[in-house]
């Protein structure tokens, strides 16, 4: 199986400061996105991503985030198998020491 591409909290601030245009989906559950989400993120439940797949485009890439990486990770190796780019953040949002929203 394919190794998943990673980016650490901070290599994904630093891009997020550079003013890159990131497509990052936050698979946590509701009652855990209420304590903040990256700015720019969007929020889709890890159980709703097979029944979401029309809002992903095998042509971009998008950077998965959860409490501590292990169910991002996870969804990226699903889409992953789909044929899909995908680029977990390792620690999850344990480990975002950014702004939140």
């Amino acid at each position: 199986m394919e190794e998943v591409k990673e980016i650490t909290a901070e290599e994904l601030k630093q891009r997020l400061e550079k003013g890159e245009k990131l497509n990052l989906i936050d698979v946590r559950e509701d009652e855990e996105v209420a304590y903040g989400m990256i700015p720019g993120a969007k929020h889709i439940k890890m159980g709703e991503i097979p029944h979401r797949l029309e809002e992903f485009n095998k042509e971009e890439e998008y950077i998965f985030i959860c409490r501590s990486g292990v169910r991002s990770e996870n969804v990226c190796r699903y889409l992953q198998e789909l044929g899909y780019s995908v680029c977990n953040m390792v620690g999850g949002m344990l480990a975002w020491e950014g702004e939140v929203e």
